[in-house]
C-alpha cells in the first residue's frame, strides 16, 4: 500500500517537516513550542477570566507528562515569563500566571507562528486550511479518547 494511502503515516511524515519549521520559528522568538503553548494558554485564561491553571492542567493541555511540564514551568519562571500565584509544592495547588515579560514574548512569537501557519505558506486556501484544522482536531480527539 503506498504511503499516501495511510493517512496517519502521512501525518507523521508531515509532522516532522512542520516540527523542524516550528523549531526555527520558535528559536527566532526565543521560545520552544511547548513554552509558546503554555504562554498562549495562560493568555487565553487571562483574557477569558478563567482561573490560572495548575501544572497538572497545563500538562493535559500541552500534551506533556507532568514531570516535563514541571521542568518547563521552572524554566519559564526562572526566565521571568511566568509566575506562580502561591507556594505550590506537593499536594498544594499553585496556579500559573503570565508576567509582563511573558506577554511580550508571546506577542513576539504570535506573528511568526501565524506567518508560518498562514494558508499561503502551507499551500492551501483559507477554506482548505480551516478544513484541515477541523480534521486534525477530530483525529487527535478521537485517538486521545481511545487511549482513555
Amino acid at each position: 500500500m503506498p504511503d499516501e494511502d495511510v493517512p496517519l503515516w502521512e501525518l507523521i511524515r508531515t509532522a516532522h517537516v512542520v516540527a523542524r519549521g516550528f523549531h526555527r520559528v520558535f528559536a527566532r522568538a526565543g521560545l520552544t513550542a511547548t513554552g509558546f503553548g503554555v504562554l498562549a494558554e495562560l493568555a487565553d485564561r487571562e483574557r477569558t477570566g478563567g482561573p490560572p491553571p495548575s501544572q497538572a492542567e497545563l500538562a493535559r493541555i500541552v500534551l506533556l507528562r507532568p514531570q516535563s511540564v514541571g521542568e518547563l514551568v521552572t524554566d519559564l519562571v526562572a526566565r521571568g515569563l511566568v509566575r506562580r500565584d502561591g507556594p505550590g509544592g506537593r499536594g498544594r495547588r499553585a496556579g500559573l500566571e503570565l508576567t509582563d515579560d511573558g506577554r511580550v514574548a508571546l506577542e513576539r512569537a504570535r506573528p511568526l507562528v501565524q506567518g508560518f501557519s498562514a494558508p499561503e505558506a502551507i499551500g492551501l486556501d483559507a477554506g482548505r486550511t480551516a478544513e484541515l484544522t477541523a480534521m486534525l482536531r477530530t483525529v487527535r480527539e478521537t485517538l486521545a479518547a481511545a487511549e482513555d
